[in-house]
C-alpha cells in the first residue's frame, strides 16, 4: 500500500511532528509506502507542490490536524476539490473542530484585525460561521476522521455532523520500552512534562507546590518537583516576556528552589529514563479561554501517552479529555484552574506514596496495549477498509 502523509515533521519541534513521526516509520515498519509530499514546504509553495505531485501513484491520503496548523487543512480542502475521488483521512488532534480558525479572514474582517486588541478576538469570533461551515464541509468529505479518544471522536461527530462510523478512536501510540522500576519512594518525585510555555497551568503547579509545603511543612525535603521539557524560542520567549525568567521567579517567590529541579531541552533519547526516574506526572492544563468562545477542544496528550509508555501514573487536571486517559486507575484529576484541588491530589500522592506504586502497574498495562506497532496496525486495517470501500 502507498499513502501519502499530510503532517508537520522532525526537526519542527511540536507533539504532533513527533507523533506524525512514529505514525510514518510504524506504517512503514509494516510494508506500508509513506510518501511525505510537502515536506519542508511552506507558502505560496506548497500550492504549487500539490499541483505537480502525481496524486494517482497514491491509494488514500491521510493527514495530521490540529496544533493551530492550517497547511494541512488547506491541502485537503485543495485534494477534495482537485481529486474528488481519492479517498482522505486525517487523525483530528484537537476535536471538536478541526481547525478552529481561517489562515485568512474575509474583507473587512481581514483590515479590522489588523486593529488593537481585542478587534483581532471580535474579527475571529464574526468569521467563525464561515470557519465552520469550511471545517464541516471538509470533514464530511473525510472518508475517516481519526481521534484519540472516544470523547473526542464523540464530540467531533456531533459538532461536524458526521456518519455513524465515520470518526473512530485510534489511541494515541507509544514506544515499546524497558520497564523501569519505580525509584525509592522517599523523595517522592514528581515530573511536568512537556513544552514548557504559557497556557499549561505550569503556574498552578508551583503555587499547588508551595500549598502543600504550608499545610505539610514536614514534607519538605521528601517531595521534589522537576520541570522537563522543550523550550522552542517562539513559545517560551514571546511578546509578554521570558516565561522561563517569570516561572524562576515565581519559585523563588514561594520559597520553592530548594525543591524544583530543571531539565530544560530535554534530548529525545534522555525522556524515557527522566519520566522512569520520577514516581508520577502532573500536568496542571487549562483550556483557552478564547478557544471556548468557540467550542469545548477535547484532545489529549502527548505526554500522556509517555507516561503510559514509561509505565508513570499521572495527576492531570479536568481539562481537554484528560479524564477519560486516566480512567482506568493510572492517576487522578482535579478541577482545572483550581489551585487548592492539585495541591489536595498533591498532597494525598505525597502522603500515601503507594498509590503511586498502583498507578505505575496500571499505566504499564495500557502502554503495552498501545505501543506503535500495535497502533499502525490499527491504522493499516481502516485504510485498507477505506481503499476496499472506494473500489
Amino acid at each position: 500500500m502507498r499513502i501519502a502523509l499530510l503532517s508537520p515533521l522532525p526537526p519542527e519541534q511540536t507533539g504532533i511532528a513527533d507523533y506524525a513521526e512514529h505514525f510514518r516509520s510504524s506504517l512503514s515498519a509494516l510494508g506500508v509506502d509513506v510518501l511525505t509530499p510537502l515536506r519542508g514546504v511552506s507558502g505560496a509553495d506548497r500550492l504549487t507542490q500539490l499541483s505537480r505531485f502525481d496524486w494517482s501513484q497514491v491509494q488514500l491520503v491521510h493527514a495530521e490536524l490540529g496544533g493551530g496548523r492550517l497547511g494541512e487543512f488547506e491541502a485537503l480542502d485543495w485534494l477534495r476539490r482537485h481529486h474528488p475521488q481519492l479517498p482522505l483521512t486525517a487523525t483530528v488532534h484537537d476535536p471538536e473542530r478541526l481547525v478552529w480558525r481561517r489562515a485568512r479572514l474575509p474583507w473587512p474582517l481581514s483590515w479590522l484585525e489588523r486593529l488593537p486588541r481585542p478587534m483581532p478576538q471580535i474579527c475571529a469570533l464574526l468569521a467563525d460561521p464561515l470557519t465552520l461551515y469550511e471545517e464541516r464541509r471538509l470533514a464530511r468529505h473525510l472518508r475517516r476522521a481519526v481521534t484519540l479518544t472516544d470523547t473526542g471522536a464523540r464530540c467531533l461527530s456531533t459538532r461536524m455532523g458526521l456518519l455513524p462510523g465515520q470518526a473512530v478512536s485510534i489511541r494515541h501510540g507509544n514506544l515499546t520500552l524497558a520497564p523501569g522500576e519505580l525509584p525509592a519512594l522517599d523523595p517522592l518525585r514528581l515530573l511536568y512534562f512537556g513544552f514548557i510555555y504559557r497556557g499549561k497551568g505550569i503556574e498552578d503547579l508551583l503555587a499547588a507546590l508551595a500549598q502543600v509545603f504550608q499545610r505539610q511543612p514536614s514534607l519538605r525535603g521528601h517531595l521534589r518537583l522537576t520541570l522537563a521539557g522543550g523550550t522552542a524560542p517562539e513559545m517560551a520567549f514571546g511578546p509578554a516576556g521570558n516565561y522561563l525568567d517569570e516561572l524562576r521567579a515565581l519559585a523563588q517567590q514561594l520559597q520553592l528552589p530548594d525543591c524544583l529541579d530543571w531539565q530544560l531541552d530535554l534530548p529525545a533519547e534522555a525522556i524515557a529514563s527522566t519520566i522512569q526516574a520520577h514516581h508520577a506526572m502532573v500536568l496542571p492544563y487549562r483550556e483557552s479561554k478564547k478557544l471556548g468562545l468557540l467550542g469545548a477542544m477535547r484532545g489529549t496528550s502527548g505526554a500522556l501517552s509517555w507516561a503510559n509508555a514509561c509505565g508513570r501514573g499521572v495527576i492531570t487536571s479536568n481539562a481537554r479529555a484528560f479524564a477519560e486517559e486516566v480512567s482506568n486507575g493510572n492517576g487522578t484529576t482535579f478541577e482545572q484552574g483550581d489551585i487548592a484541588a492539585l495541591a489536595d491530589a498533591i498532597e494525598v500522592l505525597a502522603l500515601h506514596p503507594q498509590r503511586a506504586v498502583e498507578w505505575a502497574e496500571r499505566a504499564a498495562v495500557i502502554g503495552l496495549a498501545r505501543r506503535w506497532p500495535t497502533t499502525a496496525a490499527r491504522f493499516l486495517e481502516l485504510f485498507q477498509s477505506v481503499c476496499r470501500e472506494n473500489q
